[in-house]
C-alpha cells in the first residue's frame, strides 16, 4: 500500500528522471477528491488523448469535457515530449476497471485479461494523457517515447515499483483501445531498462 507522493515529491520525481515539466495553473490543488479517496497508489496509467495540439490537448485535460470535469489526468505528454502537470490528487483518467487486473499488478504480476468494470481506478492510479489521436497512424516521436518512458520510471522510482506497475487504459477498461501505436509490454521493457 502506497500513499499517493505529494505534490511537490511529485514533481522532483519526475525532474529527477530527467523530464521536462511545465506546471499549469493551481494544478497542485486541482482534482476530484471531493469525489472520493486517491489513493492508496499501485500504478501509473497510460492513455492517449485523441486530440491534436498541444495548447488544446492541455486545456481539455485542465479543464475537461461535457460530462467529464477535469482534471483528465495529472501530467499530458505532448508531442515534443514536454510533461504539463494538470492536476494532483484523484482526476478523471482511469474509471472503472477490472480487480483481478488491481490485484496483478499490485502483486507486479502479468496482467490477466480485462473483462470486468468493477473497481475505481481514478483512486489508485496515476493518469497521463498522451496527445496522439489515437487512429493508428498519427505518429509517436521519439521525444514524446522517452518521455513515457521517463514519467512512468519516475513514479516507479520513487515508489519502489518494477514496470509491472505501468499499465495502459486498454489493460483496465474493457473496450478501451489506448494508448493505439505502441504495446505496452514494449513500454514496459523500456521502462524495466530504465530502472536497472
Amino acid at each position: 500500500m502506497a500513499p499517493p507522493m505529494s505534490a511537490g515529491a511529485f514533481l522532483d520525481a519526475l525532474r529527477s528522471e530527467g523530464v521536462t515539466v511545465v506546471e499549469v495553473g493551481d494544478w497542485r490543488e486541482h482534482n476530484r477528491n471531493h469525489k472520493g479517496p486517491w489513493g492508496p497508489v499501485h500504478g501509473v496509467m497510460i492513455h492517449h488523448s485523441v486530440t491534436d495540439g498541444t495548447e488544446d490537448t492541455v486545456r481539455i485535460c485542465y479543464d475537461g469535457r461535457p460530462g467529464l470535469p477535469g482534471p483528465l489526468c495529472h501530467g499530458v505528454i505532448t508531442k515534443d515530449g514536454t510533461v504539463h502537470l494538470v492536476g494532483h490528487g484523484r482526476a478523471n483518467h482511469a474509471g472503472l476497471g477490472d480487480d483481478d487486473v488491481l490485484r496483478a499488478v499490485i502483486a507486479e504480476k502479468a496482467l490477466p485479461p480485462v473483462n470486468e468494470a468493477n473497481t475505481d481506478g481514478n483512486r489508485h492510479f496515476y493518469g497521463f494523457e498522451c496527445e496522439n489521436l489515437g487512429d493508428g497512424a498519427d505518429p509517436w516521436p521519439e521525444a514524446q517515447l522517452e518521455a513515457i518512458e521517463k514519467v512512468a520510471a519516475a513514479v516507479c522510482r520513487r515508489h519502489g515499483w518494477s514496470e509491472r506497475s505501468v499499465i495502459g487504459h486498454a489493460e483496465w477498461q474493457p473496450g478501451k483501445v489506448d494508448p493505439r501505436g505502441f504495446t505496452m509490454g514494449w513500454l514496459r521493457e523500456r521502462v524495466r531498462d530504465r530502472l536497472k
